[in-house]
């Protein structure tokens, strides 16, 4: 029985826990985020062709889809805060020894490495979420993808005055810290808190043992994944919102430029199409959690988003923060994905493995948004029918998340026989 005493116990003994998970979600996309603003003055030290950085643009969601389908397997044979620290530190390893490339082919394989560890930190964290914070998904989930929606748009901001001082190696190598730091937590926790950490999850057990059931039970070992339609829709769910992103992170400055604006405004209006996943990072988590069926707010995300590609397509150069605005909000699907991870499974093995497929399926296709965008660009020379092309990826997205958001654990699917 726990006491009234435990929950506050419960709390403290999670603050490392806690701490990982804010460190590791702020190392989540700092080696994507630093490359495009300093990539002419990183060009005048290391020779890097337009198709080598066509080539930099493609590796993340190559290495997020790749390394976070295989993350799921080494979380079986080394343990999920193991793995976490190993891909920190990987991570941390990768930014630094990038800082110093000579050649674009060192340059692009140490960007691998540095986002080979992102892609499994990508997987990792929420069935970290799952075991540790069971009962607290929604608030905690919100939490770590507001920090991941910061750590988007804050290196851009000091970035390049950082470069104009110390020069772009210090300014893209400085970045390792954060890698370095966010396995701290986890060390301790794994190493020097063995003990609380024990007690945390006897404390956890004894809160879910009493609604545990043979299926909950036996899900504990695993399943085939590929066998939960649900899984798949949130595959399709995350590579739909990966899509949309990325095309918008790709293109929106030269949709604003071609609109009239100037280099300067053009960046400034990425800069704020980012900072609105920090709101929608804060209640979209929160508000699924608390929803049966969160389907009415994909719905919702998406009508804003189409609603704001329709208005870059007819009036590009009038009322633009708003279309802005509504494409900056309609992509908080993505928080509300990574909520569904949790949402739609189980237990922490549920998790794993829900987020490792959806993950490598989602990345898998979110490069159909930027490539499929310049594609149709070079074909029509307009922006209409690459717009166009967004919405429909919008209609599929709201088609997997009918399924996704139903309330159906994953467990349960992959142990039919089918």
């Amino acid at each position: 029985m726990i006491t009234s005493s435990q929950p506050a116990t419960l709390w403290r003994g999670r603050t490392a826990v806690l701490l990982g998970i804010c460190l590791a979600a702020f190392n989540l996309r700092i080696a994507v985020a630093a490359v495009s603003p300093l990539l002419e003055t990183i060009r005048t030290d290391v020779p890097i062709s337009d198709t080598e950085a066509g080539v930099i643009g493609m590796v993340p969601v190559v290495a997020f889809a790749v390394f976070g389908s295989i993350t799921p397997p080494l979380s079986r044979k080394f343990g999920l805060e193991p793995l976490l620290i190993i891909a920190m530190v990987i991570s941390g390893v990768g930014i630094a020894a990038r800082s110093y490339a000579d050649t674009s082919f060192e340059f692009i394989v140490f960007t691998l490495v540095a986002l080979s560890g992102m892609g499994a930190g990508n997987v990792l964290l929420p069935p970290l979420v799952k075991r540790y914070f069971p009962e607290r998904i929604g608030i905690v989930t919100s939490i770590y993808t507001t920090i991941i929606a910061v750590s988007t748009a804050l290196p851009p901001l000091v970035l390049v005055p950082r470069a104009d001082a110390l020069g772009w190696r210090v300014s893209l190598g400085q970045w390792a810290a954060i890698g370095l730091l966010a396995a701290i937590p986890w060390v301790i926790v794994v190493v020097t808190s063995v003990q609380g950490r024990v007690q945390v999850r006897g404390i956890l057990k004894s809160r879910k043992d009493t609604t545990q059931t043979p299926k909950t039970r036996h899900s504990r070992t695993g399943g085939r994944i590929w066998r939960s339609p649900s899984a798949w829709a949130l595959g399709i769910f995350f590579g739909m919102n990966s899509a949309n992103s990325y095309a918008m992170f790709g293109w929106l400055p030269i949709i604003l430029a071609d609109a009239g604006y100037s280099e300067f405004m053009a960046s400034q209006g990425l800069a704020f199409y980012a900072a609105w996943g920090i709101l929608t990072s804060v209640f979209a988590p929160m508000i699924s959690a608390r929803m049966r069926n969160p389907f009415p707010l994909a719905l919702i995300f998406c009508v804003l988003n189409v609603a704001g590609y329709i208005g870059l397509i007819l009036v590009p150069s009038t009322w633009t923060p708003l279309w802005i605005t509504l494409c900056g909000i309609g992509v908080g699907t993505f928080p509300m994905a990574l909520a569904l991870v949790n949402l739609r499974s189980r237990t922490s093995v549920g998790s794993t493995q829900l987020s490792g497929f959806a993950q490598g399926v989602g990345y898998a296709l979110a490069g159909i948004g930027p490539f499929g965008l310049g594609v149709l660009y070079d074909a029509t020379h307009a922006w209409t029918i690459p717009l166009i092309g967004l919405i429909g990826t919008m209609v599929v997205l709201l088609c997997a998340a009918w399924f996704i958001c139903r309330p159906i654990m994953i467990e349960d699917q992959w142990l039919r026989r089918w």
